[in-house]
C-alpha cells in the first residue's frame, strides 16, 4: 500500500467513525483534536505515519498542558490520538503504534457540581426571554438529557408526554417521560420555532441544527448573567440527578432515564446528594 500523509488519512478515519455510528459530537471532537495534532506534527516536519515516534506524541501532550489545557481535556485529546493510531494499524498504514505507551496526564478526582434551587431559578430568570435556550435549560433540568442528545433531538421523537432518544454510539434507544415544566417550555419554543423544514427540534433561523458548541456557549453566557459563572451546561444534568435522588426517586428508574449503562454509575450520585438510602419513588420530580 502506498504511503499517505496524515492529513490525507484523517478524513478517511473520520468517515470510518461515521460508518460505525459514532455520535456527531464525537466525530466533530475527534476531527478537531486530530487536526490539532496534525498541525503540531507539521511544525516538526513530520507528515507521514511512520515518521511519528512516541516522543512526538508526548511532546504534543506536554505542549497542550503548557498551553493551559486542563488535564481532562488533554486526556480526551489523547483518546482521539490513540484511537486514530489504532485505526492506522488496522488499515495497514502503520506497523507499530507509537501512541500505545504515551501516558495520560494525571487527573485529580473531584465530585461533579450541581446548582442549588436558588441558582437554577436565577438561571431560569435570566434566560426566560430567550425561549429556545430556556427550553433547552428546562429540558436538561427536568429530564437530565446530555447536551449532545439535546442537539440531536428530532421533532418526530417528541410526543405528548415522552421524548424518544434514538440509539447512538454504544447507547441504546430509550424513552424519557416529559413533566409539565418540560412540556410547557418545549411547546412555547415550538410555537415560535422558525418555519423551515428541518428534522431537528433546536435549529437556527435558517434551519440548521444547533451545534453542541453553540448551545454550550449560549448557556455559559446566561450562567454569567445569572451570576453563577462557575457552572456549565453539564452541571444542569448533575442537578437533575441530585434533586431526584434527594426526593427519593428509584435509582433503577433514574439510571434508565439518564442512560447510564451501569447502576453503579447512578449510585455515585448518592454521595453527592448526601443520601444514604435510595428511595422507591416511581416518577421524576418537577424542579
Amino acid at each position: 500500500m502506498a504511503q499517505e500523509a496524515l492529513k490525507l488519512l484523517l478524513p478517511k478515519f473520520v468517515d470510518s467513525l461515521k460508518e460505525k455510528g459514532r455520535s456527531p459530537s464525537t466525530v466533530l471532537a475527534y476531527r478537531a483534536d486530530l487536526e490539532q495534532l496534525v498541525a503540531f506534527l507539521r511544525g516538526k516536519n513530520k507528515a507521514m505515519p511512520e515518521d511519528i515516534a512516541s516522543a512526538d506524541l508526548e511532546s504534543f501532550r506536554d505542549t497542550l498542558l503548557a498551553e493551559k489545557y486542563t488535564p481532562k481535556s488533554v486526556s480526551r485529546k489523547l483518546n482521539a490520538v490513540k484511537t486514530f493510531f489504532r485505526w492506522l494499524i488496522a488499515e495497514n498504514h502503520l506497523a507499530k503504534d507509537p501512541s500505545i505507551n504515551v501516558a495520560h496526564p494525571k487527573i485529580e478526582s473531584s465530585l461533579p457540581k450541581f446548582l442549588s434551587q436558588i441558582e437554577y431559578r436565577a438561571l431560569r430568570d435570566v434566560v426566560r426571554a430567550d425561549i429556545r435556550i430556556a427550553a433547552i435549560v428546562e429540558i436538561i433540568l427536568q429530564t437530565g438529557l446530555r447536551i449532545s442528545e439535546v442537539a440531536a433531538l428530532k421533532t418526530d421523537n417528541v410526543k405528548d408526554s415522552t421524548l424518544k432518544i434514538e440509539a447512538y454510539a454504544t447507547q441504546p434507544e430509550r424513552t424519557i417521560p416529559l413533566n409539565k415544566p418540560a412540556k410547557d417550555s418545549l411547546e412555547a419554543y415550538m410555537a415560535n420555532r422558525p418555519k423551515v423544514p428541518s428534522p431537528y427540534v433546536f435549529i437556527s433561523k435558517n434551519g440548521k441544527p444547533l451545534a453542541v458548541r453553540n448551545i454550550r456557549a449560549a448557556i455559559d453566557r446566561y450562567m454569567q448573567r445569572a451570576e453563577v459563572p462557575n457552572y456549565s451546561v453539564n452541571d444542569l444534568r448533575t442537578t437533575f440527578m441530585v434533586e431526584n435522588i434527594k426526593s427519593g426517586v428509584d435509582l433503577v428508574l433514574l439510571s434508565q432515564v439518564a442512560g447510564h449503562k451501569r447502576l453503579s454509575t447512578t449510585e455515585r450520585y448518592l454521595e453527592l446528594a448526601k443520601v444514604t438510602e435510595p428511595g422507591k419513588r416511581q416518577s421524576l420530580i418537577e424542579l
